[in-house]
């Protein structure tokens, strides 16, 4: 058994109001309330700092619950929710992003079965290969380092795993064993309310990567390994057309 949050903030730099942009007659996170509910979780929860967010989410039906404005990131805001509805420790919590329309709902479940499975584990992400150069090289695109079990060694902005011996003129030739991070994540409840509870670490500021505050802090993280990179979510104007063109077919 596993619930989903859903962290929805109104404020966007370059979408204001983000998570109630129309798509095919409505809103952009009733679109991610059901890939939530499509992934078999017990419960879905809209955690959002807005009330045209919360009055949106109650005209389709969804539990929502009002947040502090001052959260850094949807990770400080789903803890504040986990808190309020008062999950039990080991419960596990996904944070579905309310920018990810298109993440399929197999993703969701399967990133908390990862978690679910490994008694020992903190929190479970996903991963899946690098599949051009010009990715691999993006600073936008989060890379991971894998251990052979599975756990998260390092995120990081830069190309890595550098090929040292096959680069030519500053540039990979290769970038085999390069990961590529998925956004979405599994947490046992205690381990969301500790990570939530840490100041912000150096790594985790020179990167600007959260997950590497739980790194820093000794906590595992399970690297569930998908064959492609889900379609990506909504941070700019070209990107809602993109995801009205794909759910418009729907």
């Amino acid at each position: 058994m596993f619930h989903v949050l859903i962290p929805a903030r109104f404020a966007s730099t370059r979408l204001p109001g983000k998570p109630l942009l129309d798509i095919s007659g409505r809103p952009l996170i009733e679109w991610v309330w059901d890939c939530a509910r499509a992934s078999g979780a017990a419960s879905v929860v809209v955690a959002t700092d807005d009330e045209r967010i919360q009055e949106a989410a109650g005209r389709f039906g969804a539990d929502c619950r009002l947040t502090s404005r001052s959260h850094a990131s949807g990770t400080d805001r789903i803890a504040e929710v986990a808190r309020e509805v008062g999950f039990a420790p080991d419960e596990i919590i996904v944070n579905l992003q309310g920018d990810e329309p298109l993440m399929p709902a197999t993703v969701v479940a399967e990133v908390a079965e990862a978690l679910r499975a490994r008694p020992l584990v903190d929190i479970a992400t996903a991963v899946a290969p690098v599949q051009t150069l010009s990715e691999f090289l993006d600073p936008s695109c989060v890379k991971a380092l894998r251990a052979r079990d599975g756990r998260a060694l390092y995120f990081s902005r830069a190309p890595v795993p550098w090929p040292r011996d096959r680069v030519a003129d500053g540039r990979p030739a290769e970038f085999t064993g390069a990961w590529r991070h998925i956004g979405i994540y599994a947490y046992r409840v205690r381990s969301l309310l500790k990570f939530a509870a840490w100041p912000p670490t150096p790594l985790e500021q020179i990167e600007k990567l959260e997950q590497l505050r739980a790194l820093e802090h000794g906590m595992s993280i399970y690297l569930l390994a998908l064959a492609e990179a889900p379609a990506a979510g909504v941070d700019t104007p070209e990107d809602i057309e993109r995801v009205r063109a794909v759910l418009r077919k729907a």
